[in-house]
C-alpha cells in the first residue's frame, strides 16, 4: 500500500505543477525570484558571449597568428561570428521539446554545464593559424549548444514559476537582460581582449560554475512533464534544413567569381534550395507523427502565431543593425574624430551604450505595465518607435553629431525594449502548460534565425550599395596619392566585403589592402595621408551612405509590418 501511494505521488509530481495557475503560496513567492535570478544570469551569460567576440576578434586572430582578411580566411571570420548563432537557432526547438518531455530544469542545468565546459576549452588553445581558428570555432559551437539548452528552457521555467499576472514583468527582465547582453559584450570584449584574448572566454567560467551549482540546488521541476518518444525524423530534417539555409546565407555575402556577392552562385542556391525543401518535408512530417518536435498545432493559437511573427520581423530589423553601427563607427566616425583604428573597437561599444540603456529602462517597465494593461499597445508602439529611429538614422549625415546619434540609439533601445517583454509574455501566456518549453523554443528559433537572416540581408544590401561607387572612388583616390594605376584599379575592385570586414575589425583598411611592400615605395607624405585617419573615412563615406540607407530602409519596412501584425493580434489571448 505504501509503495502504491509513493508511486501515485511520483506520477502526480510528473504531470502536475506544484501550484495552480494564479495561486501563490509563500514558497512560490520565494521560489519565483530564485528562478528569475538564475535564468536571467544564464541568459545574460549566453548573450554576452554571443557578442563579446565581435569586438575581440582582432586580438583573437592576432593571438593565434592568423590574418582573417588573408586569402581563404574569411571562412574563419564568418564562423567565429555566426557559428554560435547557427547552433543555437538549429537546436533550441529540439531542446525545448526535450525539456517538456524530461524536465525543463534538468535540461537547463545541463546547458550550464556544457556552456561552462565550452568556455573553459576555448581558453585552452595551444594551436596557431588555421588549426587554432578551427579549434575556436568548434568550441564556440559547443558554447552554442549550451546556450541552446539555456535559452530553450529559461522562459518555460519562468512561466511555470510566476503567476499569469506577473509573467510580463518576469519575462521582460529575462529577455531584456538577454538582449542587452549583446551590447554589454561589446564593451567587455573591448576591455578584456587587449589584456589577453583568452579572458574574453575565461570570464564565463566562474559565472558558469556558480550558476550551475545554484541551479542544481535551487531550481525545481514545476512544469507538466509528458514523457514520449523522440521525433527523430523531424529533428534530423529540421536540423539539416535550417543548417543548410544558414550556411547558404553566410556564404551569400561572400564574393563569387566576378559577382560582389554569392547569392547567384550554384553552391549557395543549392544550399538554400536543399534547406527549404527539407523544411517543407519537416512540416509534412510534423503533421503526421504522434509526438512531433515542432508543435504545428500551436500556430492555431492567434496570440502565439502573431507574437512569433512579430518577433521574427523585429529580429530581422535588429539583427544586422549592430554590425552596421559598428562598421559606421569604426570605419568612419571614430577615425574622423581622432580615434586610432586600433582603438575603435572599444570605443564603438562605449558610444553605443544609449542603445543598451534604452533596453534596460523600457524592458522591465513595459513588462510590468503589460501585466496590467495587456501587451497589444506596447507590442505595437515598440516597432513603430524603432521605425522612427531607423528614419532618423537614414537622415543622419555620415559624420553625424553625437547627441543626435545618441538620442536615436536611445529611442531605438527604448522602443525595442517596449516591444520585447510584452510580446514574449503574450506568446508564453497563450501556450498550454505542457507546451511551454517547445512553444517558447519555437519563438526563440524564429528570433535567432532572423538574426542570421538579417546579417546576410544587411551585408548584401550594404555590399550592393558600396559596389556601385566605391571602386571608382578607391581607384582615383589611390592614384592621386602615388599608387600605380594598375595596382590602384586592382585594389579598387577588391570585394567590398573585404573592406567592410577590415573596418569591422578595427584595422586600417588601406594599410591592410596595400601592404607594407607597396607603402614602402611611396613618399612619406603620401603614406601619411593614405594610412591616416581621414583618407579612408572620406573615401568610403558616399558609397557607405548609399548602402546604409538601403539596409535601414529594409529594416524600417520590417518594423512597420511588425507593428501591423502586433496590432492585428487583437485583445484576446493576452
Amino acid at each position: 500500500m505504501g509503495r502504491l501511494a509513493l508511486t501515485r505521488d511520483v506520477i502526480t509530481a510528473n504531470v502536475q505543477p506544484s501550484s495552480k495557475e494564479g495561486v501563490e503560496s509563500d514558497s512560490d513567492s520565494h521560489y519565483k525570484w530564485i528562478a528569475l535570478s538564475n535564468t536571467t544570469l544564464g541568459v545574460l551569460m549566453a548573450t554576452i558571449d554571443g557578442s563579446i567576440t565581435l569586438i575581440a576578434l582582432p586580438d583573437i586572430f592576432k593571438g593565434i597568428g592568423l590574418n582573417p582578411l588573408g586569402p581563404g580566411n574569411s571562412f574563419y571570420l564568418l564562423w567565429m561570428i555566426l557559428g554560435f548563432l547557427v547552433v543555437t537557432s538549429v537546436l533550441v526547438v529540439s531542446l525545448g521539446r526535450l525539456g517538456d518531455m524530461y524536465g525543463r530544469v534538468k535540461m537547463y542545468n545541463l546547458g550550464f554545464v556544457i556552456y561552462t565546459a565550452g568556455s573553459l576549452l576555448l581558453t585552452i588553445d595551444w594551436m596557431h593559424g588555421r588549426s587554432g581558428a578551427t579549434w575556436l570555432i568548434l568550441m564556440r559551437l559547443v558554447q552554442g549548444l549550451g546556450s541552446a539548452f539555456l535559452v530553450a528552457n529559461s522562459s518555460a521555467i519562468l512561466t511555470d514559476a510566476f503567476p499569469a499576472n506577473q509573467r510580463g514583468m518576469a519575462l521582460g527582465i529575462n529577455q531584456v537582460a538577454g538582449i542587452s547582453g549583446s551590447f554589454i559584450g561589446l564593451i567587455l570584449g573591448g576591455l578584456l581582449a587587449p589584456i589577453d584574448w583568452r579572458l574574453v572566454f575565461l570570464i564565463s567560467v566562474p559565472i558558469g560554475l556558480f550558476g550551475t551549482v545554484w541551479a542544481y540546488y535551487k531550481l525545481e521541476e514545476r512544469g507538466i512533464r509528458r514523457p514520449s518518444s523522440i521525433d527523430w525524423a523531424g529533428n534530423i530534417t529540421f536540423a539539416i534544413g535550417l543548417i543548410s539555409i544558414l550556411i547558404g546565407i553566410t556564404y551569400g555575402i561572400e564574393p563569387h567569381g566576378h559577382s560582389t556577392t554569392g547569392w547567384s552562385s550554384l553552391p549557395v542556391l543549392s544550399e538554400l534550395g536543399a534547406g527549404l525543401t527539407l523544411l517543407v518535408v519537416f512540416f509534412v512530417i510534423e503533421t503526421k507523427v504522434s509526438n512531433p518536435m515542432f508543435r504545428v498545432s500551436l500556430f492555431k493559437i492567434k496570440a502565439f502565431t502573431f507574437g512569433t511573427l512579430s518577433t521574427f520581423l523585429v529580429s530581422i530589423a535588429r539583427g544586422g543593425l549592430l554590425f552596421m553601427l559598428i562598421i559606421w563607427l569604426q570605419g568612419i566616425w571614430l577615425p574622423l574624430h581622432g580615434y586610432s583604428f586600433a582603438a575603435t573597437p572599444l570605443w564603438a561599444g562605449i558610444f553605443m551604450l544609449p542603445l543598451t540603456v534604452g533596453f534596460l529602462i523600457a524592458g522591465p517597465i513595459s513588462g510590468y505595465l503589460s501585466d496590467r494593461f495587456g501587451p497589444r499597445i506596447f507590442a505595437t508602439v515598440g516597432p513603430l518607435g524603432t521605425a522612427v529611429a531607423f528614419i532618423l538614422l537614414i537622415f543622419a549625415p555620415v559624420n553625424f553629431s553625437y547627441p543626435y546619434f545618441g538620442f536615436t540609439l536611445l529611442l531605438s533601445g527604448l522602443s525595442q525594449g517596449l516591444f520585447a517583454s510584452p510580446n514574449r509574455a503574450a506568446v508564453m501566456n497563450s501556450l498550454p502548460a505542457e507546451a511551454r518549453g517547445v512553444g517558447g523554443a519555437m519563438n526563440s528559433t524564429f528570433q535567432n534565425s532572423a538574426q542570421v537572416f538579417s546579417i546576410g540581408i544587411f551585408f548584401s544590401l550594404m555590399i550592393a550599395g558600396l559596389s556601385v561607387s566605391l571602386p571608382g572612388a578607391m581607384t582615383s583616390g589611390l592614384i592621386s596619392h602615388g599608387v600605380s594605376p594598375i595596382l590602384a584599379s586592382k585594389v579598387g575592385h577588391l570585394p567590398a566585403v573585404s573592406i567592410l570586414f577590415a573596418a569591422f575589425l578595427g584595422y586600417d583598411p588601406i594599410q591592410k589592402l596595400l601592404g607594407s611592400s607597396v607603402l614602402d615605395h611611396l613618399s612619406r607624405s603620401n603614406v601619411s595621408v593614405l594610412t591616416g585617419r581621414q583618407f579612408f573615412p572620406h573615401l568610403i563615406s558616399t558609397a557607405f551612405s548609399s548602402g546604409l540607407h538601403e539596409a535601414f530602409a529594409f529594416a524600417l519596412v520590417a518594423c512597420v509590418v511588425a507593428a501591423a501584425v502586433s496590432f492585428s493580434r487583437g485583445t484576446t489571448g493576452t
